[in-house]
């Protein structure tokens, strides 16, 4: 009887119970029966946003939705001098010395953070970056010899993400990594755009690859016409007020209507350049023909563009009629800590700052100069112009600043009493050694561009820190408080 009961609960189907005297079957499993070939059916696709659909090209799969862990193929990978002799310092530990990266003309090396400076931490950096883009045949390395001259230097650049667009480097459809957390200016070309640290950075140099996990989509509809007084960064600085520092964390932020259709490729940047200070993991603008016709005046490569779906599913939707919007800043000491400028008019100031990726653009420039130029009159604050290219430093004094009588960007800066444009880098945004350019060495007020007001940003830790678009900072060194531009427009 045993032997018999041992064999019926061997062999009885799932669902069956056995017992000494009885064998009840309650369930029976159904027969088998032929499989469909994959091939007869095809693969299954979802609506995808822009974001969804690159991550998908890029790691070959038919389709991808948020919180897949997807092993991503990378276009390019972007370093600076801060991060970079870390980067490749991880990649020779992991892969051994004698390991060559993945693709020497994938990868490039921008230095911008700590160039004129006699620290002499800061300009080893660069010497390293030097050396190990000579050893592995890095092509796209703009070097900078000679520090006391920028224009002797003609393979520097500036400030690397301005550099990396103004080069031919931001292309459509494409996977940008890079070792700092304002990579994703790069997405107002419509590409998947996002900073990592020193060791993703060191992996990808040894693969090519990046195991990431792909982001929900926020989208934000701007729609309507921008008023003559309201920029770009006014336009984010009002969403990153309305969703907080962490309203879009480990989100894409896609940025569709009117008003985005109606900006050029730099307006674009600045929109992008900061869904980081909300939090998000990318940013995207949809391209269109601003974009192409950007891209190839710089590049001959072929790039494939991709849009989000008509059905496609979005985490959340805002819609903003800028039409209605107001000259913003954020108050000290959140990018989020959104104010009307005019409530802010009793602020008096001790500087301004006009410069970085997000503020230090051609577009920048000419904005700060149009408002000085109709105003008239002289600055009452210090007021610091750093152009984050060599490109835009050149713009500033070749450049006439449309309705201003012909006048350069530069003929307009001198005659406000404004500091003489310095050398092209991310110079004092980062704060950096005591002997950067405009570096807050003293715990004053600052109007600026940036896009971060942290304690110590900028160099003294109890410093104040205003963000603003040029506008606004040229409004508020005129005044010597925090002002609306519309009291000089």
């Amino acid at each position: 009887m045993e032997r018999s009961l041992t064999q019926l609960k061997r062999n009885a189907p799932s669902g069956a119970v056995v017992g000494r005297r009885q064998l009840r079957v309650t369930a029976v499993a159904a027969p088998p029966t032929p499989s469909r070939s994959p091939s007869s059916t095809g693969a299954v696709k979802r609506a995808m946003t822009m974001t969804e659909k690159i991550l998908a090209k890029h790691s070959d799969k038919a389709s991808v939705a948020p919180g897949d862990n997807v092993w991503t193929n990378v276009d390019k990978l972007l370093t600076h001098d801060v991060c970079g002799p870390g980067t490749f310092g991880i990649f020779q530990k992991e892969f051994g010395e004698d390991a060559q990266v993945w693709d020497p003309e994938r990868v490039v090396i921008i230095p911008d953070h700590y160039i004129f400076t006699s620290d002499p931490r800061a300009n080893r950096n660069v010497d390293i970056l030097r050396e190990v883009a000579q050893k592995y045949g890095i092509k796209y390395f703009y070097d900078i010899t000679n520090r006391s001259d920028f224009r002797a230097n003609p393979d520097y650049k500036g400030v690397c993400h301005v550099a990396l667009a103004q080069e031919g480097h931001c292309k459509p459809g494409e996977v940008l990594f890079g070792t700092d957390s304002h990579t994703c200016n790069a997405g107002a070309f419509g590409q998947f755009a996002t900073g990592v640290g020193n060791t993703d950075a060191g992996f990808i140099l040894g693969t090519g690859k990046l195991l990431i996990k792909v982001p929900p989509t926020m989208r934000f509809a701007l729609d309507g016409e921008m008023p003559p007084w309201l920029l770009a960064k006014d336009l984010i600085l009002h969403i990153i007020g309305e969703i907080s520092v962490s309203g879009a964390t480990y989100r894409a932020m896609e940025f569709v209507g009117d008003a985005v259709s109606a900006m050029n490729m730099e307006e674009r940047m600045t929109v992008c350049n900061m869904v980081v200070e909300a939090g998000g993991k990318n940013g995207v603008c949809p391209a269109d023909q601003t974009t192409f016709d950007y891209v190839e005046a710089r590049t001959s490569e072929p790039y494939e563009p991709v849009y989000s779906d008509d059905t496609a599913a979005f985490f959340a939707d805002y819609r903003f009629d800028v039409s209605k919007l107001e000259p913003v800043v954020a108050a000290p000491h959140s990018p989020d800590n959104r104010k009307l400028a005019r409530e802010c008019h009793d602020v008096k100031i001790d500087r301004v700052y006009i410069g970085s990726c997000t503020g230090g653009k051609t577009e920048d420039f000419m904005a700060a100069a149009k408002l000085l130029h109709k105003a008239g009159g002289e600055v009452k604050v210090p007021t610091y112009l750093v152009p984050a290219t060599q490109k835009v430093w050149g713009d500033v004094y070749t450049l006439p600043v449309p309705g201003c009588d012909g006048k350069t960007a530069a003929e307009i800066f001198e005659a406000a009493g404004c500091v003489t444009p310095a050398a092209p880098s991310c110079a004092a945004c980062l704060g950096g050694p005591r002997d950067t350019f405009a570096r807050m060495n003293e715990p004053e007020v600052c109007v600026s561009t940036t896009n971060r007001n942290f304690p110590g940003r900028m160099g003294h830790k109890e410093g104040q820190i205003y963000l603003a678009s040029p506008y606004t900072a040229a409004a508020s060194a005129l005044a010597g408080h925090v002002c609306d531009p519309r009291e000089y427009m």
